[in-house]
């Protein structure tokens, strides 16, 4: 028996919008992740924004350090910040090329600081 099927669409959610607080936006970031995975995706990319520090803002840090506790409970199989996309490891790069929207992108380098994509 073959493994679940898998939807090849890309999701992509703002979490900046409305200019939520931190604690606001992992509330929802936890749905639109529940959310995507019963729609069937695998790849999940958020905007977060970078902050207006140049440091990194809220909404970006307290995401990320949720998304590693996801990854390590295995609520998630990883993500991915968007400023280390060009060079994270080969096999998860292979997992996210597999999502369409990401394969007909040919400028996967570009991506910066203000996402972050979760392979769901």
């Amino acid at each position: 028996m073959k493994g679940p099927r898998y939807s090849s669409r890309l999701r992509e959610v703002n979490l900046e919008l409305g200019m939520p607080f931190a604690d606001q936006a992992i509330k929802r970031l936890t749905f639109e992740i529940h959310h995507s995975r019963a729609m069937g995706c695998t790849v999940l990319k958020i905007i977060h924004g970078y902050g207006s520090s140049g440091k990194g803002g809220k909404i970006r840090t307290e995401s990320r350090k949720y998304l590693t506790r996801l990854k390590r409970q295995g609520e998630i199989r990883d993500f991915v910040k968007g400023e280390q996309f060009s060079i994270f490891e080969e096999a998860t790069r292979q997992a996210f090329a597999r999502c369409e929207e990401l394969r007909r992108d040919h400028d996967l380098d570009r991506y910066n600081n203000g996402v972050t994509f979760i392979l769901l």
